[in-house]
């Protein structure tokens, strides 16, 4: 049986102080998600927040990052629509990633066989050339290959390797390099 009001955050570090943490919700809900914010705004607006970002790296609207300091985008790569980066721990994306709408990448869950639902979190990683396609889920502890494709509605969970396709049924073959 769950003890869910055991919970704690004993342990978990949000990596900025409670002032931080609010005005980025604020900048994030107001601005930062909006359609008539620019996507070079966006770019500042995570920069200014701690995030490293690349250089030609666009941000749609709708995006959502949990923690700005504890996100690192490459260059010329494309977050989608939509997409959320659900950042407890890092999430270091590469260069000439496509991340499309409505993605998820999710560093977060909680022991299922822990009483208390503790925190079982761990960064997640997609390297260069990657592509987790729309409304594909990449879970904590993963790392996304070079070149590798996360597919449409896939959910991966263990780590997909470089020049790879996952599909939404799970099953994973292999592709070729984009010329």
């Amino acid at each position: 049986m769950r003890d869910l009001p055991s919970f704690t955050l004993a342990g978990y570090d949000k990596g900025r102080g409670l002032l931080t943490q609010a005005l980025w919700f604020a900048v994030m809900n107001t601005l930062f998600m909006s359609w008539f914010c620019p996507a070079r705004l966006r770019v500042a607006l995570l920069r200014a927040f701690g995030a490293k970002i690349g250089e030609g790296v666009l941000i749609r609207h709708r995006v959502r990052v949990l923690w700005p300091w504890k996100l690192d985008i490459g260059d010329h790569t494309w977050i989608g629509e939509g997409a959320w980066l659900l950042n407890l721990e890092p999430v270091t994306i590469g260069a000439n990633v496509c991340v499309s709408q409505e993605a998820m990448l999710c560093t977060g869950s909680h022991d299922h066989r822990a009483a208390d639902f503790r925190y079982r979190n761990a960064p997640i990683v997609v390297e260069d050339g990657a592509w987790v396609a729309v409304r594909a889920t990449v879970l904590a502890g993963v790392t996304v290959g070079r070149c590798a494709v996360a597919g449409a509605g896939s959910v991966v969970h263990r780590n997909l390797p470089a020049l790879t396709l996952q599909t939404q049924d799970g099953q994973r073959r292999p592709v070729e390099e984009p010329k």
